[in-house]
C-alpha cells in the first residue's frame, strides 16, 4: 500500500466515533479514501449517511476484494476478534479502537501481522487522541525508558475528580459521569480497572517488549475507595487517582500495576482532571515527557483513527522493535509498595503482611495503616480487595530493595 493507493474502507461500527469518523472523512480529500461499506448491528436505528452504505452482514465486508483497510469500532470484543483476525488473514490492512480484544489476543495478532504482511494499528484504543502507543514504538529506547506512568480512563478520574471537589459521592460522581456520557450504563469495566489494565497490556508490549494478558497484571479499581479515603488524602496534601504505572527495575525486569495513587501537586497528573487522560513517560535522554488530552469522545478517538489511517498510506506498520530486535523485558513480582490501606475493622487487615508498619491512624468509622508491603503479598491474595478494604499507592511508591523489619508496636493515633 502506497501513498497512491485508495483506501477503500469497510467499516464496522456507527456510534459516536463511527459516525464521528465518517464525518471527518467525508469533509477531508487529502487523505484518498472512501467509506464503501458500514456494518451496524441493529438496521432499524437512524443513521447520518445514505442508507445504502450500511449492511447487517458483517461478511460482506470481509469478502469484497475491492474493499482493502478494515476499520473495527465495535464494543464488542468477540465480533472484534472476528472481524480483525479475519480481515488479517485476508490481507486487508486494519485499524481497531478495541482494546480488550487487542490486549487479550496481542501475541496471536503479532503473529498474523507477520504470516500475512498486513498492519494492524490500534494508536485509538488507549487514550484516544493522545499519541502514546507510536511514540514508545518509535522514540524510546527499552534500555533508556525508565518509566510510563498515567491516567488513561476518563470515567473513573471524571468520578474522582468531583469526589475530590467535595461535590459528589461515589454514588453521585458515578450518575454524573453516566448522565454525561464519560460512563456506560455498566461502567463495571472502568470502575474495577479492568479497562486500564487493558491499556496497559497494550503499553507494555511497545515499551519494554513484556506481553502480559491484563489478567497477569496486579490491578483494581475504584468501587472500593471511602469517602474517608478523600479527606485523609486532602490531609496529606494529595489527591487520588487512577494511575496505571510500569518501571523498569535495576535488574531488567519490569514492575506493572494499576491502583489507586495519591497525586501531589509536584505530580502532573495531579493536573489531569475530570475525564481528561495524560501519561508521563520517564527516560534517562528526555527526562519526563508529559501527553495529556481528551482520552475519551468521538471526535478525539476518530482523531486516532484517522491518523492510522494516514499512516497506512505511507505503509507503517509497528514493529515490535523491543520484543523482537532485542532481549524483551519480563514483568518482575520481587519488590515492595509504600501504600496506604484503608478498612473499617483490624480484622479485615492482618498486620504481618506488612514488612513494616510506618503509621496508624483511626476514627470512629474508619482505620488507615501506611506501610511497606511486597508486591506477592497483594499478588497472591485478593483480602485487599475485598468490601470495605482500599489500597492506594503513595508517590514513588515502588521499592526495589528493602530489608524487612517486622515492627508492629508503632504509635496508634486516635483520631
Amino acid at each position: 500500500m502506497s501513498s497512491q493507493t485508495k483506501l477503500n474502507i469497510g467499516l464496522y461500527g456507527f456510534g459516536v466515533v463511527g459516525a464521528s469518523l465518517y464525518e471527518v472523512l467525508t469533509h477531508t480529500t487529502t487523505l484518498n479514501t472512501r467509506i464503501s461499506k458500514v456494518c451496524i448491528r441493529h438496521a432499524e436505528k437512524e443513521r447520518s449517511a445514505p442508507a445504502a452504505l450500511f449492511t447487517t452482514d458483517r461478511n460482506l465486508i470481509l469478502d469484497d476484494p475491492d474493499i482493502n483497510v478494515v476499520v473495527e469500532l465495535t464494543s464488542d470484543p468477540v465480533a472484534a476478534y472476528y472481524i480483525v483476525t479475519t480481515a488479517l488473514r485476508r490481507g486487508k490492512a486494519v485499524v481497531s479502537a478495541n482494546k480488550k480484544m487487542i490486549a487479550e489476543h496481542l501475541e496471536e495478532l503479532i503473529d498474523l501481522q507477520l504470516q500475512y504482511k498486513v498492519p494492524l494499528l490500534y494508536e485509538a484504543s488507549c487514550c484516544a487522541s493522545i499519541p502514546v502507543i507510536r511514540n514508545l514504538e518509535e522514540y524510546y529506547d527499552n534500555d533508556l525508558l525508565h518509566s510510563i506512568s498515567g491516567i488513561v480512563n476518563g470515567s473513573t478520574n471524571y468520578i474522582l475528580t468531583r469526589i475530590a471537589e467535595g461535590r459528589n459521592t461515589y454514588e453521585e460522581a458515578l450518575a454524573a459521569a453516566q448522565a454525561a456520557g464519560f460512563a456506560e450504563a455498566d461502567p463495571s469495566l472502568d470502575v474495577q480497572g479492568t479497562d486500564a489494565a487493558n491499556k496497559m497490556s497494550i503499553f507494555l508490549a511497545h515499551a519494554y517488549g513484556v506481553l502480559a494478558h491484563p489478567e497477569k497484571l496486579l490491578y483494581t479499581g475504584i468501587v472500593n475507595l471511602h469517602k474517608a479515603d478523600s479527606i485523609f488524602a486532602r490531609e496529606k496534601g494529595y489527591e487520588i487517582r487512577l494511575v496505571a504505572q510500569a518501571r523498569k527495575l535495576k535488574d531488567g525486569k519490569v514492575a506493572a500495576f494499576v491502583l489507586p495513587q495519591f497525586v501531589g501537586n509536584g505530580n502532573m497528573l495531579c493536573e489531569v482532571k475530570h475525564e481528561y487522560n495524560g501519561v508521563v513517560i520517564e527516560s534517562s535522554l528526555a527526562d519526563k515527557q508529559f501527553f495529556c488530552g481528551k482520552g475519551a469522545g468521538g471526535f478525539p478517538t476518530a482523531s486516532a483513527v484517522l491518523s492510522d489511517l494516514s499512516a497506512l498510506r505511507y505503509e507503517y506498520r509497528y514493529e515490535y522493535k523491543k520484543l523482537r530486535y532485542s532481549d524483551p523485558s519480563e514483568l518482575s513480582s520481587d519488590f515492595y509498595l509504600r501504600v496506604c490501606i484503608s478498612f473499617k475493622s483490624l480484622i479485615q487487615v492482618v498486620h504481618e503482611r506488612f514488612a513494616r508498619v510506618e503509621e496508624w491512624s483511626s476514627s470512629d468509622t474508619r482505620c488507615h495503616i501506611t506501610g511497606i508491603i511486597h508486591y506477592s503479598q497483594l499478588q497472591e491474595s485478593n483480602w485487599w480487595k475485598q468490601p470495605g478494604v482500599s489500597l492506594i499507592v503513595y508517590p514513588g511508591g515502588i521499592v526495589e530493595h528493602f530489608l524487612p523489619v517486622h515492627i508492629f508496636e508503632e504509635e496508634f493515633v486516635e483520631v
